[in-house]
């Protein structure tokens, strides 16, 4: 028998607090994003009547009519907000649809994109907090700026005053052993340490973005503030 949705999230949060457990680390310090980029608009509104209230997307042409069909039916009085991240790469010509509709951007990775993302905040009025992505396991197939680029990155956002790094993400390669990709969250952990120590940067980046369906257990173990959770937790549908 198929897992209905309050099971899968009974199922993760029961994972979720056994790993803080083994880390010592408080249930509040992780945030839950439920990836709905392969569910239907149905079942991402049952996600957020379910408390499941940060969404996470990866492309703006796919989840345009699910934050359109929410944002026309939420009551902005009564009921909680959704918050959208945009958790996918981000083309710099996107920048005008995504801006403004989605909260936090986890894929900052080069200054062309930060100067769109700062150029259309600075005309909406709001400061967009963003990740900065990083390719932790320098895998060509992911994006991500090197970690030896990071400390000069950051200084290079200083100048960007409609943007705010709060964090770093990363993503890990899939293992079918999840304890293999314990190395790479170490190592986002000691970047952000290592700016918390170096950067001139007026924000003070804390968070850390890693974690997925596969391997979400050993991200909360080395540090992970924020898990994007998309198959454990709201399934997958056929399109």
């Amino acid at each position: 028998m198929s897992l209905t949705l309050e099971n899968r999230i009974e199922f993760v949060e029961e994972k979720i607090l056994k790993a803080c457990e083994r880390a010592g680390r408080s249930r509040d310090d992780v945030q839950v994003i439920a990836v709905t980029k392969y569910v239907s608009l149905d079942t991402t509104k049952s996600a957020l009547e379910q408390g499941l209230l940060h969404l996470g997307e990866n492309r703006w042409q796919d989840a345009q009519a699910k934050w359109e069909a929410i944002s026309d039916s939420v009551d902005l009085v009564t009921e909680d907000q959704p918050i959208w991240h945009f958790i996918g790469s981000l083309q710099t010509n996107k920048v005008k649809d995504v801006i403004g509709k989605f909260t936090y951007i986890h894929s900052l990775d080069r200054l062309s994109l930060a100067e769109a993302i700062n150029k259309r905040a600075s005309q909406l009025g709001i400061i967009v907090p963003c990740f900065i992505q990083v390719n932790v396991s320098g895998e060509d197939s992911k994006q991500g700026i090197e970690p030896e680029e990071l400390i000069p990155f950051v200084e290079q956002l200083a100048e960007l005053q409609s943007i705010k790094p709060i964090g770093l993400m990363t993503m890990a390669p899939y293992e079918a052993e999840p304890e293999q990709t314990r190395t790479v969250f170490r190592a986002l952990r000691e970047l952000r340490d290592e700016l918390g120590r170096r950067s001139k940067h007026p924000h003070t980046i804390t968070q850390l973005s890693m974690g997925m369906s596969n391997d979400f257990e050993v991200a909360i173990e080395e540090g992970a503030t924020w898990i994007r959770l998309g198959t454990i937790l709201v399934g997958k549908e056929e399109e």
